[in-house]
């Protein structure tokens, strides 16, 4: 039986911003824009960000990522105010979060590279995969009926820790920090979907 969680960061600032959100979602939908929409618009921005993170850029690929994040939350609010919260929707909007954020570790590895430093291209390397592999192991164990939201570095705080390095040059400092806490997080998932999973056992 999955344990019931404090809700998190992302949970809190929807609900704290869930006003704004609801006046932007209005105003989408007086125009005619789709969640849809948004989610794409928000993928082309971080390819942008990601370019322009590669070329050296960090303090304008940080900006423009900024300015992309709170789009995830519009999509959803916006999907919700017209009512059409649809699979695919859901799906689109999961599968573009994790391109908008390989993306832009993409940017700065080959920033990374460029620059012949291997300890960055080691770090953004194991930052990404703990990016996917905290995605991965949610998803995963909410296929097999567990639950997984728990963990010290989901995606809305792994942005928090990459936007300031980008806007501040210091880049190798937040790559740092996400491979290690993002890793951990998906270690944690593991330990606690096992939890549940000899819970069931003893059920049974």
């Amino acid at each position: 039986m999955a344990q019931k969680q404090t809700p998190g960061l992302e949970t809190f600032l929807r609900r704290t911003f869930q006003p704004i959100l609801n006046i932007i979602a209005d105003f989408c939908i007086a125009h005619g824009i789709t969640a849809n929409m948004v989610t794409l618009v928000g993928l082309a921005g971080n390819v942008v960000a990601a370019v322009l993170i590669g070329a050296g850029h960090l303090t304008w690929g940080g900006v423009v990522a900024m300015l992309m994040g709170p789009l995830d939350a519009v999509d959803g609010a916006l999907a919700r105010r017209q009512d059409r919260q649809t699979p695919f929707g859901a799906f689109l909007d999961s599968v573009t979060d994790r391109y908008d954020e390989l993306f832009l570790l993409g940017g700065l590895l080959y920033y990374f590279s460029t620059a012949g430093n291997r300890t960055g291209i080691m770090l953004t390397y194991l930052a990404a995969a703990g990016a996917v592999l905290v995605s991965y192991t949610r998803a995963r164990a909410e296929a097999l009926g567990f639950e997984a939201k728990v963990g010290i570095l989901s995606r809305v705080e792994r942005y928090l820790i990459l936007i300031p390095g980008l806007l501040f040059h210091i880049p190798l400092v937040s790559v740092s920090i996400i491979a290690v806490l993002g890793n951990l997080t998906a270690i944690q998932r593991l330990f606690h979907v096992r939890k549940q999973a000899e819970q069931q056992a003893q059920q049974n």
